[in-house]
């Protein structure tokens, strides 16, 4: 038998059996993916998340207070009523504004000073690391210490009414009154550009430098290396880091509370602090539980666009 008819015999017996040679992997497909890794990580998301949540709406449809906590399952259902008192008595909409103005005006002014950080940094030089680990240290504190600070710093006749006297500013009021939410926005914005400095810092780390090296040959220079070189490389980490920015600005209750105390002035009261003054404070947990499943519901829509934007990028890498 010859060497041809052989290999043709080997190859036909591969065929008929539907097996390959040894030493060849099999390309995963979905069928064979191990899936059945995933039950320890789902388990736990039952756990921590569709648990509570279940019982959270179940909450929203009983008439649930101090009253009836003790037996909060035979508690008396009234189905949508929490939820109509929730948005037509509580405030509801004032809060939620109260929540996106803050966010995206604190998001929208925390992008220039992350990226303006990040090109700063980008480049080597003497003495990068200790700059790095500075910009970080508002982001490293925790909420709870950074409102306490802030709110001695902004105390009447502290440090920022001094500061701002200097300039010709006299206004002692920044912990109540129409200040209060401005206070809110500058304090969230120095706690929360370090995360946009790490994701653009992140983005340009990705460009190559050889881009730098051609761009500076065909003589463009630092502001145009800027829009047409590192700019559009950053757009989509940006863009991530501006949505998820704005939900973490939105869920971000220990800021406000710790600020301001209780009670606070109506326009700092955001939808994380309505729910816990509707639950804690006049213990209408019920209410509380419709409040927190509304404001579930509004926070999907950035997240939704958080999750499409992310789906984009895994299909523009493919």
């Amino acid at each position: 038998m010859t060497t041809e008819s052989t290999a043709a015999s080997r190859s036909s017996a591969v065929r008929a059996n539907g097996s390959r040679p040894a030493g060849k992997r099999r390309p995963v497909s979905k069928r064979d993916r191990p899936l059945w890794m995933l039950i320890p990580g789902g388990f736990l998301l039952v756990i921590v998340i569709v648990i509570p949540l279940i019982i959270a709406i179940w909450m929203s449809l009983l008439n649930l207070s101090q009253y009836t906590i003790r037996q909060w399952l035979a508690a008396p259902f009234v189905a949508v009523e929490n939820y109509v008192v929730a948005i037509t008595q509580t405030g509801f909409f004032s809060s939620l504004g109260v929540s996106i103005g803050f966010s995206v005006i604190a998001t929208i002014c925390s992008v220039p000073f992350g990226v303006a950080a990040a090109v700063a940094t980008h480049n080597a030089f003497r003495g990068r690391a200790v700059v790095r680990s500075l910009f970080l240290v508002p982001y490293v504190i925790p909420s709870f210490v950074v409102a306490t600070i802030w709110r001695t710093i902004m105390q009447p006749g502290g440090v920022w009414t001094g500061l701002l006297a200097g300039f010709g500013v006299k206004s002692s009021l920044w912990l109540n009154g129409p200040n209060a939410f401005w206070t809110l926005v500058i304090v969230e914005i120095w706690a929360s550009w370090p995360f946009i400095y790490l994701l653009t810092l992140a983005g340009l780390q990705t460009i190559e430098s050889q881009v730098f090296e051609a761009a500076a040959i065909d003589g463009a220079r630092w502001r145009r290396q800027m829009w047409s070189v590192v700019f559009p490389n950053i757009r989509g980490p940006l863009a991530l880091a501006c949505v998820v920015s704005v939900l973490n600005h939105i869920n971000n209750f220990t800021l406000p509370f710790v600020l301001f105390g209780i009670p606070a002035p109506n326009n700092v009261q955001t939808l994380p602090f309505l729910t816990y003054i509707q639950s804690f404070t006049i213990f209408r947990f019920g209410l509380g539980a419709a409040t927190a499943v509304l404001s579930l519901v509004l926070l999907a829509i950035p997240l939704i666009v958080y999750l499409r934007m992310v789906r984009l990028d895994v299909g523009k890498e493919g």
